[in-house]
């Protein structure tokens, strides 16, 4: 590796010191700003629905207008339409291990077919909840990640009370 070989982009690297950056399946961080065409920022926003109410509606996070920059490479590879993203902070503990408190994550609005074992962002009964979707004895079920199935148990998916919002696509965690 040559001098200052971390202290440039790696547009500015050869294509052997571009291989060497990358080891096994890691790379080395790169910072990007804001407005780099690399990313797409997705406004982070705050769920709003109620019970029966088969839309919803979004209103910005607390964030005063906080993103969270995705791919835009991966946005166009997935052939998602920007119009229908909305990045979602998780609350709650009842998706760890897949998902913890804190956590963003990405919900394609568009994308309301349910399939076994998948997460979506539903309408359940007025409140927004991420959740596993399981297909049993002929019907829905939101599921938890939690072990605690006491304090998590599943609840059948049918009908007004439980209106899928959409798919969730990506998640963000500082979570190792």
């Amino acid at each position: 590796m040559g001098d200052g070989y971390l202290d440039r982009p790696i547009g500015e690297l050869t294509s052997s010191e571009h291989a060497k950056s990358i080891v096994g399946d890691s790379m080395r961080v790169v910072a990007v700003e804001k407005d780099d065409a690399r990313l797409t920022q997705i406004m982070k926003v705050q769920i709003k629905v109620q019970a029966g109410m088969t839309g919803f509606q979004v209103e910005p996070e607390h964030y005063d207008g906080e993103t969270m920059g995705v791919p835009t490479e991966w946005i166009r590879n997935e052939r998602f339409v920007m119009s229908d993203l909305l990045a979602i902070v998780v609350r709650g503990e009842s998706m760890e291990p897949a998902l913890f408190e804190g956590d963003v994550i990405v919900v394609n609005t568009a994308d309301k077919t349910l399939v076994d074992g998948t997460v979506y962002a539903v309408n359940y009964e007025g409140e927004v909840v991420v959740k596993r979707m399981v297909r049993d004895a002929g019907m829905w079920w939101l599921t938890s990640d939690n072990s605690d199935q006491r304090k998590y148990h599943r609840k059948s998916c049918k009908g007004a009370e439980c209106i899928v919002i959409g798919k969730v696509v990506r998640k963000e965690s500082t979570h190792i």
